[in-house]
């Protein structure tokens, strides 16, 4: 009888188990994976959330700027309204001068970013790899570093003259001194069995180089280039003022002559906007490319 008992108990325990099992199933079956109309929802949540913020920070910048103008504590000539500036960048646009300017200092910094990267990259592999090279061209380019690029304007000048060579050597100047630092610092962080373990399998000094340090300092190289992008802008403003004859720091400085403070923060915004986009260019393809960071 006992052993009956025991036997249905058994069984019960059995037929529950077996159900709570099935229930589970079912309730397993009717969570359904997210497919991809639910991220593209989360990504225009996100989207939305973050061009809103953005646009409500310009709300706010324009109403302060707003209420600074018209307080009087300064005078209204020297610091005109948003809709002061807004009538000067309409003048400027119809007249061709932004257009123009543009052009020609996009030019620049384009062609200067691009020497001075490729050149602060290559030096800062070189110095960060090797002792030696660090030990010959360390020194000098710490002492170089604190020597703005404004300081270097007579000696561009009676190098390559007022012409565009000059502008170039100006900008690329302040950039490679930029990006080497940030890609020699990366570049000598990077662990040193990560090569003797490449070099263990045989990889060559060539196979080295692409498959182990330049994935590694890619995070560094991404920083450096957006620093170098910064340096890029600040540097225009020097070698515009060394005899072009366009551009926009060029006009600021024909519109400070004359007062015309409207066209000056015309120029301000222009310099702030093209920094801003060229560091969000960089930053998404960074994280693009080097997918793998963390940072």
């Amino acid at each position: 009888m006992g052993t009956l008992v025991i036997r249905r108990s058994s069984q019960k325990e059995s037929a529950r188990g077996a159900a709570s099992s099935q229930a589970a199933h079912l309730e397993v079956g009717a969570i359904k994976p997210r497919g991809n109309g639910f991220t593209l929802r989360r990504r225009l949540v996100r989207l939305a959330r973050s061009v809103g913020q953005r646009l409500a920070l310009v709300v706010v910048c324009l109403l302060l700027w707003e209420i600074v103008a018209r307080s009087g504590l300064i005078t209204k000539a020297l610091f005109p309204t948003p809709l002061q500036t807004w009538e000067a960048a309409k003048s400027l646009w119809r007249s061709g001068v932004v257009g123009g300017d543009l052009r020609a200092s996009l030019g620049r910094v384009a062609v200067g970013f691009l020497i001075g990267s490729a050149l602060g990259i290559a030096i800062g592999f070189a110095t960060g790899i090797s002792r030696a090279c660090n030990a010959l061209l360390g020194p000098i380019i710490t002492f170089l570093r604190p020597i703005p690029a404004i300081a270097v304007v007579p000696l561009s000048t009676a190098w390559f003259g007022i012409g565009q060579k000059g502008k170039y050597f100006i900008i690329g100047y302040a950039v490679v001194l930029a990006v080497w630092l940030y890609v020699h610092d990366g570049v000598a962080r990077i662990p040193s069995v990560y090569v003797r373990v490449a070099k263990g399998y045989g990889l060559g000094r060539v196979r080295v180089l692409t498959r182990v340090l330049i994935p590694a300092a890619g995070p560094a190289i991404v920083s450096a280039l957006r620093y170098g992008s910064s340096v890029a802008f600040l540097a225009l403003v020097a070698a515009e003022l060394g005899g072009a004859q366009n551009g926009i720091a060029y006009r600021l400085q024909v519109d400070s002559q004359f007062l015309q403070t409207g066209r000056i923060f015309v120029g301000l915004i222009e310099l702030g906007v093209l920094g801003v986009s060229a560091d969000y260019l960089i930053a998404k393809a960074g994280k693009r490319l080097v997918h793998w960071s963390t940072s």
